[in-house]
């Protein structure tokens, strides 16, 4: 990288790379990976121009979202477990993953398609992710609110499960995501 991209960003140019994110982010969650960058320039209110100087690809901005949105869900499952007991923390944060992961699957294609080695870029927020899941599985393991033989594999494998069952549903009828949660909180309790 050269020195110039070293540079701290200018605080118009940090608003505009962060405005794009956030964009991009509600973008490519509601409407797929499919819309093109100058929708989402114009959506946040700059040239495509701009929206090029901070990510030189449609990929690039993807791969950005994908990567702020695990660093967003790491830092609200240290939040969680920070300020909320062990199992009420689990509960919770199963859902905010589950709810977090929207469109997940179709983002790690559209980046694997264009060549971006997905696991790669993506390994330094998934590990923060599955240290802190592991911490809140031994606390509610601990707590006696989830089941002693659940392993993290398994976990996350049902976090992945529940996370695809969901996208499988009307976004606008809440009623059968929570039964879809109640389900599976309740085979994560001891029996």
């Amino acid at each position: 990288m050269s020195g110039a991209a070293e540079r701290p960003l200018r605080a118009d140019a940090a608003r505009n790379r962060a405005r794009l994110l956030e964009v991009a982010t509600e973008v490519f969650t509601s409407r797929g990976a499919g819309v093109p960058t100058e929708e989402i320039a114009r959506a946040a209110g700059v040239g495509v121009g701009t929206l090029f100087r901070h990510f030189p690809t449609k990929e690039a901005l993807l791969e950005a979202v994908v990567v702020r949105r695990l660093e967003t869900i790491a830092a609200q499952t240290a939040r969680l477990a920070a300020e909320t007991a062990p199992a009420e923390a689990f509960f919770a944060c199963f859902r905010l993953v589950v709810e977090q992961s929207a469109g997940k699957t179709e983002f790690a294609q559209a980046l694997a398609a264009a060549g971006v080695d997905v696991h790669a870029s993506l390994q330094a927020p998934s590990m923060e992710i599955q240290g802190r899941l592991a911490q809140l599985l031994a606390g509610a393991q601990q707590a006696g609110a989830v089941r002693q033989e659940l392993g993290l594999p398994e976990f996350i494998a049902l976090l992945a499960g529940t996370s695809r069952a969901m996208e499988q549903l009307e976004e606008d009828d809440p009623a059968p995501r929570e039964r879809i949660f109640s389900v599976v909180f309740d085979g994560l309790r001891p029996r």
